[in-house]
């Protein structure tokens, strides 16, 4: 795992099989986004079984292969879509096209599994709630700053037994690291990545929903820029946004490229959860001029303070909740009107930003 490049980060998990091998089967197709080594790993701690992966890059596929050998090569993306037995299909395709792919997975009969940001238009997000509406699959979407991290799980095991009250406010800051020089094209077109609320912003957003237990959100204000990177006019390297719940609860979020070498990590990724009785602060990737790692928990409430280190003891239970979710139909792991309302506020966070020139 590559803690210190965001677009290679792949959490690994402890193997917690809900299935046994060959009950539940799934495929890779898009392989831009090297997200889809986390949610792979995922989906096989979960007991699940991978069986094929396409690309139209073979160099793409190659390395895939050496991590996943049990991943066959498909010919064709037709291929997959086309097998009986491949019931998920998981995608890290470009930004712009993943709500596409999904529509195509769905109307093969298959549920959907995308890296965030899961789309970057609302004509996407109308068209991706009809192919839901008309096949019945899923289009799920793996937010991973906060499924695959353990502080933030354990956070909301936290909020769930009521250790700090009603939430009242979620503050999210989300630095990355830019490293341009190893970027695709595309992640610099605003066409194809969508912005940066609508990309890294979208786990902020999700996260806000997810502690709040808000179910929609107005966009109070937002904004965007390009401080120092003119050699990308399409590229916001700063963006924050300031949102209020329809359950009262409020958030603000920022999110930047601006992580500094001399960080031994990605991003200094923090969380602060105010409630009526207490308050929890999340530093998710390490603890600052601190050794070890990170998914460090405080948290302070009526009687007392305390610290939890979460690395290597609450795992990630998303995936088994999803894996049996496909098979059941259920929405355990997150409902799909969490997974739109979600994608939906990241891109109107984008279109109403104002640019900071």
């Amino acid at each position: 795992m590559n803690k210190g490049d965001g677009m290679n980060y792949a959490p690994v998990g402890k193997p917690d099989p809900v299935v046994k091998p060959g009950e539940f089967v799934f495929a890779a197709i898009g392989l831009d986004h090297g997200h889809i080594y986390g949610m792979t790993n995922g989906l096989l701690e979960a007991g699940a079984t991978l069986k094929w992966v396409y690309d139209p890059d073979p160099e793409k596929v190659a390395a895939y292969r050496k991590a996943y050998p049990q991943a066959a090569a498909a010919d064709s993306e037709a291929r997959i879509l086309e097998d009986p037995e491949v019931k998920l299909v998981a995608g890290a395709c470009v930004t712009g096209d993943r709500a596409a792919l999904g529509i195509r997975v769905m109307k093969a009969g298959k549920d959907y599994f995308t890296d965030k940001a899961p789309l970057i238009s609302l004509e996407q997000l109308d068209a991706a709630k009809a192919a839901v509406r008309e096949t019945g699959r899923k289009y799920m979407v793996c937010f991973s700053e906060r499924l695959q991290s353990e502080s933030a799980v354990y956070a909301g095991q936290l909020i769930e037994q009521g250790a700090i009250g009603r939430v009242l406010q979620v503050l999210g800051m989300g630095p990355h690291r830019l490293n341009a020089s190893s970027r695709p094209a595309w992640f610099f077109e605003r066409a194809r990545y969508g912005g940066i609320l609508c990309d890294i912003g979208s786990h902020q957003i999700e996260q806000f929903l997810y502690y709040t237990g808000a179910t929609d959100a107005k966009i109070i204000a937002s904004k965007i820029a390009n401080y120092n990177h003119p050699e990308y006019p399409e590229l916001d390297d700063f963006g924050d946004a300031t949102l209020v719940g329809n359950n009262g609860a409020t958030g603000y979020f920022r999110v930047d490229w601006f992580t500094p070498d001399g960080l031994r990590t990605w991003g200094d990724g923090r969380t602060f959860i105010l409630g009526t009785e207490g308050y929890i602060e999340l530093r998710k990737y390490l603890d600052v001029t601190r050794e070890g790692g990170g998914d460090h928990v405080f948290w302070v409430d009526n009687k007392g303070e305390h610290y939890f280190d979460a690395a290597g003891k609450v795992g990630f239970p998303y995936f088994g909740k999803l894996v049996l979710d496909c098979i059941n139909r259920t929405e355990n792991a997150m409902t799909q009107e969490h997974a739109f309302k979600a994608a939906e506020l990241c891109v109107r966070a984008q279109l109403q930003a104002v640019k900071v020139e």
